[in-house]
């Protein structure tokens, strides 16, 4: 009985201190991003030495795993289902393009860093599927075929994107609910644009 316990501790013990590591990581990541974080550095912050670090993470590809996981545990990216309820195309596009660019305001910091640094690593792959997803979810309500589907589905993913978002209120100097309305108009054009038609204004 004894020995089970002084198993369970070890396991516990081995568990926290591979927390530590993770959480000394996502911070060194949100801070100096991933290219200037070192082993040294992350076994400092997490109060280990390097042979524990290797023991607990052997490759660079587990422990970006590891901190990915942790991080949008903790920033829980936005759910396009609930769009899908709202009918109205051009109103389910506002409503993506208002909650995506409250995400990417509240996660500014992180995500600029990971583009800068490891926007194609396989770290990053959850992240980009998960917005590739959300615009099928918006493009959806427009019951539209063959190029106009190819036109809007482009402008939609561009609108949603971090990117689109990060130039306009960083470069352009627009508020969030400005960026909104702009990428509205343009997306919604673009589809007009694609069938012959005239534009319409955003929903408000």
């Amino acid at each position: 009985m004894a020995r089970g316990y002084k198993q369970k501790r070890r396991a516990e013990r081995q568990e926290e201190t591979r927390q530590r590591i993770v959480e000394a990581t996502v911070d060194l990541h949100g801070t100096v991003g991933m290219a200037r974080t070192t082993v040294t550095q992350i076994a400092e912050r997490a109060g280990v030495g390097r042979q524990t670090f290797y023991r607990h993470f052997p490759d660079e590809l587990a422990l970006g795993q590891a901190c990915s996981g942790l991080y949008w545990e903790r920033n829980p990216l936005p759910d396009p289902e609930p769009w899908q309820t709202v009918t109205d195309p051009r109103e389910r596009l506002e409503m993506a393009l208002r909650e995506s660019y409250a995400y990417h305001r509240q996660t500014e910091a992180m995500i600029s860093l990971a583009f800068t640094d490891a926007a194609d690593s396989p770290i990053m792959a959850p992240y980009h599927d998960h917005w590739r997803r959300a615009a099928n979810v918006v493009a959806s309500a427009w019951r539209v075929r063959g190029r106009e589907r190819l036109l809007l589905r482009a402008a939609i993913g561009h609108a949603i994107a971090f990117p689109t978002w990060h130039s306009l209120v960083r470069d352009q100097g627009l508020t969030d609910p400005q960026a909104v309305e702009l990428m509205h108009r343009l997306t919604c054009d673009c589809r007009d644009t694609s069938r012959g038609g005239s534009s319409s204004s955003p929903s408000r």
